[in-house]
């Protein structure tokens, strides 16, 4: 299986290794920049083990579950996390999913990685559908789906339990003949 790398205006996308923990930790284990996802922040350990089971997938065929690292074009340093899992009885269709530290937060780094991921599922696993779901209090990530093309769909209603509370999620997707005049990455 060859190793995805994806280089877009700003951003570089790369298969995660396990040289990533600590810069994974610090997304998934900040409680800021886990505010608005779908689980409590995470140990180290267990950032690790995540990092595990994503180069498991990589073997997997048919292939599954994309995680790659975040990183600007010019330093190479992770900031960041995306995710792309196809879903196996619907292989057209995939749930993407994101985290950046907040220290990247406001640069319109979020709707670069949208784009990215959209591209890269379009174009290069010939996707029809690709779907991310929200917290409804996290206006940030609204306003990035949307500008990199998305359409809010609707409401799942206590989809989400973190932080001992349940939550809702906004699902917003994105069609193939949709993405066409979004493809500027």
């Amino acid at each position: 299986m060859r190793s995805v790398e994806i280089r877009g205006k700003r951003l570089r996308l790369r298969e995660v290794t396990i040289d990533d923990v600590d810069a994974l930790h610090a997304v998934y284990g900040d409680p800021t920049a886990t505010e608005h996802l779908p689980f409590d922040p995470r140990t180290r350990e267990e950032v690790e083990e995540t990092i595990v089971e994503a180069m498991k997938a990589r073997t997997a065929e048919p292939r599954l579950l994309y995680v790659l690292v975040v990183t600007g074009l010019d330093d190479g340093d992770a900031f960041g996390v995306a995710r792309l899992h196809i879903e196996a009885d619907h292989p057209h269709s995939a749930e993407i999913g994101l985290g950046l530290r907040p220290d990247q937060w406001g640069r319109g780094i979020g709707t670069d990685l949208i784009r990215l991921i959209l591209a890269f599922g379009f174009r290069d696993l010939r996707l029809h559908r690709i779907w991310g779901a929200r917290s409804p209090a996290n206006t940030a990530a609204q306003l990035a789906m949307l500008v990199a093309g998305m359409v809010e769909e609707g409401r799942i209603r206590h989809h989400v339990r973190a932080r001992g509370t349940w939550r809702d999620s906004i699902v917003h997707s994105a069609l193939e003949d949709e993405w066409e005049g979004h493809r500027d990455v």
